[in-house]
């Protein structure tokens, strides 16, 4: 019976039998009695039928049962998000990440010039522990004259979060930033083919970095690689400044104060036409120069574990730091395009 029926039987029920004012009442023996009061009970009975259907009638219409309350728990216990299978290490906290080192133990090997091809050797750090499957990986190369010296205190600091990091040196000091690119991704290939640690590499999740015409080198690689799954371009310098190939999820780090690769010339034209990346963002130091990577550099190191880490892990843990914009006295300049 439809709700509104069930009701209106309700209402007849109510008009039928509740008793009038000058109703005779029955005389039982000597004694008066009132009329039985067995129709009331049938009333509220049939009203919670009418309660029932009309419920019933509503869940129908929004394509949901109702379920009792002791059921609800099940269900939101079904809607907690699932957990990438990258994911490594503790919950992420702004110590965590701004520490010089993360929470895994580290070690080094050097690679000689003379074991490789397509670039010039380098300097692999890894995590130590083999209980957690394989990690990620990060090439990095150096700027134009300058060694991987100039950089290695990121190779143990980013290693430390648990990531395999490869410091390459170039094949000369001069070489440009297409010859850098192409040397980044000759590197990532031997470092998960032919490497003593390729066994803790997953080479499914490989990334690439670099300074001045490394990270011009960086942008190259992106773009000849779009299965890279990040890309950190640092005081980048190219005189190529349009990017629409890449589509890897990119982050430029910039210096406010940067003479040699001017922020205005080439790290923000170069995120302005990142148009095909998935995700990008823009981090400027606020009066760094070009220089800036060459000295261990908290808020580079940051932003750099914070985007390794959602991007090459998947991650979203580490979303909170990189969307909505940093709150950062030693920024300058944050653009991104949030949601990360």
């Amino acid at each position: 019976m439809p709700w509104f029926l069930a009701e209106q039987e309700c209402i007849d029920v109510q008009s039928r039998n509740t008793p009038s004012d000058s109703a005779p009442p029955i005389r039982s023996g000597l004694l008066t009695a009132p009329a039985p009061r067995h129709r009331a009970s049938r009333l509220r009975a049939l009203r919670a039928v009418a309660k029932a259907a009309l419920a019933v009638t509503l869940a129908a219409g929004t394509g949901a049962l109702a379920v009792p309350a002791a059921n609800a728990a099940p269900a939101a216990a079904s809607a907690v998000t699932a957990v990438s299978p990258y994911q490594h290490g503790p919950d992420p906290t702004e110590d965590l990440i701004e520490s010089p080192r993360g929470p895994y133990a580290t070690s080094q090997t050097v690679v000689s010039r003379l074991s490789v091809t397509g670039f010039g050797g380098g300097v692999i750090y890894y995590p130590t522990t083999t209980s957690e499957g394989t990690f990620g990986a990060i090439a990095i190369s150096p700027g134009f004259t300058a060694t991987w010296a100039s950089l290695d205190w990121l190779g143990p600091r980013l290693a430390s979060h648990g990531f395999v990091v490869f410091g390459i040196e170039t094949n000369t000091l001069l070489d440009q930033p297409d010859s850098r690119g192409s040397q980044l991704l000759a590197a990532l290939d031997y470092l998960t083919q032919r490497s003593s640690v390729r066994n803790r590499v997953d080479a499914s999740r490989l990334a690439v970095a670099g300074h001045s015409m490394g990270g011009g080198g960086t942008l190259e690689a992106a773009k000849d690689r779009p299965s890279l799954k990040a890309a950190i371009p640092i005081a980048p310098w190219n005189l190529d400044t349009t990017w629409p190939e890449v589509r890897t999820p990119t982050l430029i780090i910039g210096g406010q104060a940067d003479a040699i690769a001017p922020v205005a010339i080439h790290s923000i034209p170069f995120y302005l036409t990142l148009s095909n990346a998935p995700e990008k963002a823009y981090l400027e130091l606020r009066g760094a120069s070009h220089f800036f990577p060459q000295t261990s550099n908290t808020t580079m190191a940051k932003y750099m574990i914070s985007w390794m880490k959602r991007f090459i892990d998947d991650d979203t843990r580490y979303s909170q730091f990189l969307c909505p914009a940093p709150n950062d006295l030693t920024i300058s300049d944050y653009r991104d395009t949030c949601p990360v």
